[in-house]
């Protein structure tokens, strides 16, 4: 199984969208935060696109590498689930030094609202890198979805509907 950003990403915020997700149900085309997402991914930083390189490795795909300075530039709309796209970084840092890209860093980069933050990956982080991807593997499998885990940021979630259609 190949695990990506995403599915690091939504293991850390709920089991339930993990499942779901990796399960080929989404209902992301539909949801606006979703498509205010990808518009700020596209238009923020423009001039990026001739200086950095996309690339793909082990089933991630990261869309700004700058290659001289071993740096990812992640973008993303809120720092509301910060912790998700600290971890979606750590993780893609931990896949690049497993093909031995030596010491590359992260920057998570809010535009809506002015402010980075510098990710590295510590020794405690490629510990526990391993035991996220064994958790996810142990989600995705598992025969029935997780329950609802019933929090304020369900509601701004692409599966709202679908998880509390019954009441």
């Amino acid at each position: 199984m190949h695990i990506t950003g995403k599915h690091i990403n939504y293991y850390h915020i709920c089991h339930r969208k993990l499942w779901l997700f990796h399960n080929g149900i989404s209902f992301q085309h539909t949801h606006a935060n979703v498509a205010d997402g990808s518009l700020l991914h596209l238009t923020a930083y423009p001039q990026r696109a001739a200086r950095y390189r996309e690339i793909q490795i082990d089933g991630i795909k990261i869309d700004l590498y700058d290659p001289h300075e071993r740096v990812i530039h992640e973008i993303k709309r809120s720092d509301k689930l910060e912790h998700a796209s600290i971890a979606q970084l750590q993780y893609y840092l931990f896949v690049l030094e497993r093909h031995g890209v030596a010491g590359p860093t992260g920057i998570l980069e809010y535009p809506k609202i002015r402010q980075t933050q510098t990710v590295v990956l510590t020794d405690a982080d490629r510990a526990a890198i391993p035991q996220w991807e064994a958790g996810i593997e142990q989600v995705v499998t598992a025969p029935e979805c997780p329950p609802v885990i019933n929090k304020p940021l369900c509601r701004q979630c692409s599966y709202y509907e679908f998880c509390y259609v019954g009441e």
